[in-house]
């Protein structure tokens, strides 16, 4: 599934071709994805896209009445396109521009969505996120108090959107192991050191990706079709029964809250 920085490699992608353009139509082959598509959606005719932004893995088309959300889902990723470009198979939904170019939406599983919000509202789905973690919000002091009180394991905590948002499986595998922290660790047992050295190297490990291109495991590309590229710096994640490239310790492979969770029992406490 993208992660934060996939979606954030697809926003910056996608913006320059959509700020300040006018919304045409939009086209939709396939309303049915994770949610059916609502009618407010394609009623967004000749509208003038204000800006492209992002609110943990939801982009946000923002629009003068409101906001066209979009999550990617499992497999969904976007092109810009040609207008006259033909639609293959799983091109889901169209947003036709005034330039003669499209945002196409592909979603090969149907686990994304397409939805609306309404100006001055706040969708049920954004309601009760956690702060962006590159945020001055997300601080020492959130951390701490996150987990103070948690007995969950270390990177279930971390995973938790109402915690932060968008640090997802990959990457909280990667900060935990840069933080020499176990990834089953109880949270409320994480020492005051940990959570100091763990902050940064979330916020830094984000940053690397979203330079790097996000990390291309299946089915990420950025918009102009092109792989992200951070999967080539991945310290432990994917790689268990391989060698620590700290310490050369085997590194473990279990699974913590049904995703894959790997670690190096020597480097990480």
């Amino acid at each position: 599934m993208p992660e934060l920085p996939e979606v954030e490699v697809s926003r910056q992608g996608i913006s320059p071709y959509l700020q300040n353009q006018q919304l045409v139509k939009v086209v939709a082959r396939q309303r049915q994805l994770r949610w059916w598509v609502p009618d407010e959606v394609l009623a967004q005719l000749n509208q003038p896209i204000l800006s492209v932004t992002r609110r943990a893995k939801y982009l946000l088309i923002q629009l003068p009445q409101g906001d066209i959300i979009m999550h990617l889902g499992m497999s969904g990723h976007l092109k810009v396109l040609p207008v006259d470009t033909p639609a293959t198979k799983h091109d889901h939904i169209d947003f036709v521009l005034n330039n003669a170019m499209l945002l196409r939406l592909n979603d090969t599983r149907r686990f994304g969505a397409v939805l609306w919000q309404q100006k001055g509202e706040l969708h049920p789905l954004l309601a009760s996120l956690g702060p962006e973690p590159l945020s001055d919000n997300f601080n020492l002091a959130h951390l701490t108090a996150a987990f103070a009180k948690r007995a969950s394991a270390a990177k279930l905590v971390l995973m938790d959107n109402h915690v932060v948002v968008g640090v997802g499986n990959i990457y909280a595998n990667e900060a935990l192991f840069k933080a020499g922290i176990l990834p089953s660790k109880p949270a409320k047992a994480v020492t005051a050191a940990q959570l100091a050295k763990l902050l940064p190297v979330i916020k830094d490990t984000l940053a690397a990706a979203i330079k790097q291109g996000g990390t291309t495991l299946k089915d990420f590309s950025q918009a102009d079709g092109k792989p992200g590229y951070f999967a080539q710096q991945l310290l432990v994640y994917g790689r268990g029964g391989q060698p620590c490239l700290s310490c050369n310790e085997t590194l473990t492979e279990i699974r913590l809250g049904q995703r894959s969770t790997v670690y190096c029992s020597h480097c990480q406490q």
